[in-house]
């Protein structure tokens, strides 16, 4: 590896690693911020669903300005207003501030993570480049489980704001070294689609809008209404323009493919478990068993750290089984434990094996869902497919804690069965993944092994062999896990 290839990597794996690490790193601070801030359950969601929305909305279009304007200049970028966004996070006085900059941050994540992707495409040949996202994907899981830990041993041994301020010297070194050491990388130039990124946009925050509100506001309230209804039409005239525009974001032709469909779906209900369980059991431990932030960072263990024992095997486990079985039988482990864990417990060791169970369980489907996604489509198309792929996990996420965040304020929030009912949500929702899983194909002829072994957080790793090709801008990661 050359000492450009291996700035490029550490470069790429920085600025994966801070956006992933902020996905989930405000878990462990929840608690805190709704007594320090005096947040509401609903206030605390979009603290959650306001960074993961607009990080879901822009990757594509993210993507794209990165083949027009250059992958690096548009990285930098990315860096800086995310980091810009943090200063903003940790200097929020209410919540409504915190809300709006957290919105912003999941703009720079948008713009860093697809780019992080078509740097590392563009700086690899295609013989070491499943080595260096074999590393970069490593890193970002690392970020992912770590962090719920991370975030309550900040904010229990400084305070929740820290969660923020310790992006800012790393960002501001980070894009000083992207500037002067990553050499300058474009792709093909496509138009944008921008009818369709504002049309699905404003459809998915009108549905939000409107599942979030609706036990506060009232479900038959104008306010409600207005938004479920907005997001329907929206999301129809979204539909009619992708079929006719030449330059669509979203191929909706691709969704003729059974496995391809089942695929996304699986992986829309796995993340919407995935993260309301998150949302919910860092603030179990702390407001049910008494747990400080760092002792529920800690607790969560059990469940975040068998993906590094079960997503290795899983990888390997993808070319002999094929992905559907490991979905299925993924998801219905996770769903056992979410309703496990939902009918709660005196003493946490009670919690130690369902959260095992539920552990075992996203670590099977995640990449195998993943791998069945991008192997559906032919080779030249796995980086858009990839992409697609990433958006539905981050509105799965943001729908998740949505709609299991109205379940839990109808139940009672804190002082009722909130926590109960939410988490039973969860496992019905990763029934519905499993449901969803029984679609994939159990054999493909798309060239096998895509998945990646050590990205089982990392949605859409694979996408950088697109950059050797016409779509290799087109990759979009995740993490998270995903």
């Amino acid at each position: 590896m050359s000492g450009s290839e291996r700035w490029v990597l550490g470069l790429a794996s920085v600025g994966s690693v801070m956006v992933a690490l902020d996905t989930l790193v405000v878990a462990a601070a929840l608690t805190t911020i709704r007594a320090d801030l005096g947040a509401s359950a609903e206030g605390l969601e979009w603290t959650v669903n306001a960074y993961g929305l607009s990080f879901a909305m822009l990757l594509m279009t993210a993507a794209a300005l990165g083949d027009r304007l250059g992958r690096r200049r548009m990285y930098a970028a990315g860096l800086a207003l995310f980091t810009v966004a943090s200063v903003a996070c940790a200097m929020a006085a209410n919540l409504p501030f915190l809300i709006a900059a957290r919105a912003v941050q999941g703009v720079g994540a948008a713009m860093v993570m697809p780019l992080a992707i078509g740097l590392l495409g563009a700086a690899f040949p295609p013989e070491r480049r499943a080595r260096a996202i074999g590393v970069f994907s490593g890193l970002t899981g690392i970020a992912v489980l770590g962090g719920p830990l991370i975030g309550g041993a900040v904010t229990e041994g400084l305070s929740w704001q820290w969660i923020f301020w310790i992006n800012v010297p790393i960002g501001v070194v980070a894009i000083a070294l992207v500037l002067t050491k990553i050499p300058e990388s474009t792709g093909p130039a496509r138009r944008l689609d921008l009818v369709g990124a504002v049309l699905i946009s404003l459809a998915v925050l009108g549905l939000v809008w409107g599942t979030v509100r609706g036990e506060s506001a009232g479900w038959t309230s104008a306010e409600v209404l207005t938004g479920f209804a907005g997001g329907v039409v929206l999301l129809i005239a979204f539909g009619l323009w992708e079929r006719r525009t030449k330059d669509a974001m979203v191929p909706l032709t691709f969704f003729r493919n059974r496995t391809f469909t089942a695929a996304n779906a699986a992986g829309f209900f796995l993340t919407a478990a995935l993260f309301s369980a998150v949302f919910f059991l860092s603030q179990y431990m702390q407001a049910v068993l008494g747990s400080a932030p760092l002792k529920a960072g800690l607790q969560l263990l059990p469940w975040t750290g068998t993906l590094f024992i079960v997503g290795p095997i899983a990888g390997r486990l993808v070319d002999r089984v094929g992905e559907r079985s490991l979905v299925v039988v993924g998801l219905a482990l996770q769903s056992a434990g979410m309703f496990w864990i939902s009918r709660g417990a005196e003493h946490y060791w009670e919690l130690t094996l369902p959260l095992v169970i539920t552990g075992c369980g996203v670590s099977l489907a995640m990449p195998a869902a993943q791998s069945a996604a991008m192997a559906a489509l032919p080779p030249h198309a796995v980086g858009i497919a990839s992409g697609v792929y990433s958006t539905t996990r981050q509105l799965g996420g943001a729908a998740g804690v949505a709609v299991l965040g109205s379940v839990f304020a109808s139940a009672g929030g804190y002082t009722g069965n909130g926590f109960s009912r939410a988490l039973a949500g969860g496992g019905v929702l990763s029934l519905l993944g499993a449901v969803a899983g029984l679609a994939i194909a159990t054999r493909r002829t798309a060239e096998p092994n895509l998945a990646n072994p050590a990205a089982a957080q990392a949605a859409g790793a694979r996408a950088a062999q697109a950059a050797e090709a016409a779509r290799a801008a087109e990759a979009k990661a995740v993490e998270g896990a995903r």
